[in-house]
């Protein structure tokens, strides 16, 4: 690794000099100083030296509070090579500033390693913090937002795995010491040429009698050609279901555009310090005319499209907690199909027969007519995707 890292700053500097950066609107301001490689100004200076193809990766070692500096800095690089708009590298500096900071204070030094990643036609950065430290004791407590492993920032993992697109964390490593903390963040994609959307969107939701507040939650966004809906339903009652499917919708809403598994893995670190949920998610994009779906947990999903039979894989299990991963299928989606998700505060013993006119009725009130299922004793909430009419 020292000669990994020596190529990374020494042989950039080597490139330039100081007074002459090779990679114009991004001068160096060194305060008249003439530091050595190592010093965190001669770090900030090596990345001015650099063009963006010294950027595919950058490697810090930290191990001092002025190192969260350096640290930012080169993830900005980073996030400029790859394409990022302004407030999403502003973000990215924030996630990295309670990386660099949490390893710090409570490892006591460790690395960040900043490459730019490419998935296909995606670019954006990638971000792997190790140490071998003593570990996350508390990992549900560390994935709260607003709590910080180290009394760093305040931020916590949590805002970390909120603020990226990815987040993925194993503590501890091999031995019982050390964290590894791996996150992305992409670059958003260029909105596609408008089409109208030909599908509309119907929901009825209500509390348990008696609740103040519903422990069902709904998501409903449209980007593009694309819309992403589903169904959220916090365990138990009341406020902390409320609380479980709110953190859940937030993070599922704040990344919509994430490809469905991306989406469901972070939604679990999110909801680690809450009850826990179950969510079914469906996305259909009318250019291509399809629909993808996952699901994990007991949210009743059914699709009437005629004499085809559409087989989705839905996981036991409930996000927080025990989620496994989840599985994405796509189908073919058809002007005529109607799609139903509802929770189980909805009694599941209904077919399409028993609404002779459905076929005439609207999404919204198909949504309010399937509503009248629903259990006193638990909160319900339906959904309805079917052709524009």
């Amino acid at each position: 690794m020292a000669g990994q890292l020596g190529k990374t700053w020494h042989g950039l500097a080597a490139r330039a000099p100081w007074s002459k950066p090779a990679w114009p609107g991004r001068p160096c301001h060194t305060g008249g100083l003439k530091p050595g490689p190592d010093t965190l100004t001669g770090k900030l200076m090596t990345l001015c030296a650099g063009g963006p193809q010294d950027l595919a990766q950058q490697v810090i070692e930290v191990s001092a509070i002025v190192d969260v500096v350096a640290a930012r800095e080169a993830a900005k690089a980073v996030c400029e090579a790859a394409g990022l708009d302004r407030k999403a590298i502003e973000e990215v500096a924030i996630a990295v500033s309670e990386l660099a900071t949490n390893l710090v204070k409570h490892a006591k030094r460790g690395r960040l390693v900043f490459t730019l990643a490419r998935e296909g036609k995606r670019t954006g950065i990638q971000i792997e913090s190790v140490d071998s430290g003593p570990g996350i004791p508390d990992l549900q407590r560390a994935m709260s937002d607003g709590y910080s492993t180290s009394g760093s920032l305040g931020y916590g993992l949590g805002a970390v795995n909120r603020l990226m697109d990815e987040f993925d964390i194993a503590a501890p490593l091999q031995g019982g010491k050390g964290t590894r903390i791996t996150c992305r963040r992409w670059r958003k994609e260029e909105t596609p040429a408008f089409i109208p959307c030909p599908l509309e969107f119907g929901v009825a939701t209500r509390a348990r009698t008696g609740e103040t507040v519903n422990g069902d939650a709904f998501v409903s966004h449209r980007w593009g050609t694309t819309a992403l809906v589903g169904i959220i339903d916090g365990l138990g009652h009341g406020p902390l279901a409320f609380r479980a499917a709110q953190t859940a919708r937030l993070y599922v809403e704040s990344h919509a555009q994430q490809p469905l598994r991306a989406i469901f893995s972070g939604t679990n670190h999110s909801c680690r310090a809450t009850n826990g949920v179950v969510m079914a998610l469906a996305r259909f994009d009318w250019r291509r005319e399809t629909m993808s779906f996952a699901a994990v947990g007991n949210i009743e999903s059914r699709v009437f499209a005629g004499p085809r039979k559409l087989n989705f894989i839905v996981r036991r299990g409930v996000i927080g907690l025990n989620a496994p991963e989840a599985v994405v299928t796509e189908h073919p989606w058809r002007p005529q199909d109607v799609m139903v998700l509802h929770s189980d505060g909805l009694s599941s013993h209904w077919s399409w027969e028993d609404f002779p006119r459905a076929e005439d009725l609207s999404a919204d009130a198909l949504a309010y007519l399937l509503l009248r299922l629903a259990r006193d004793d638990d909160d319900a909430t339906v959904l309805v995707v079917r052709g524009a009419r």
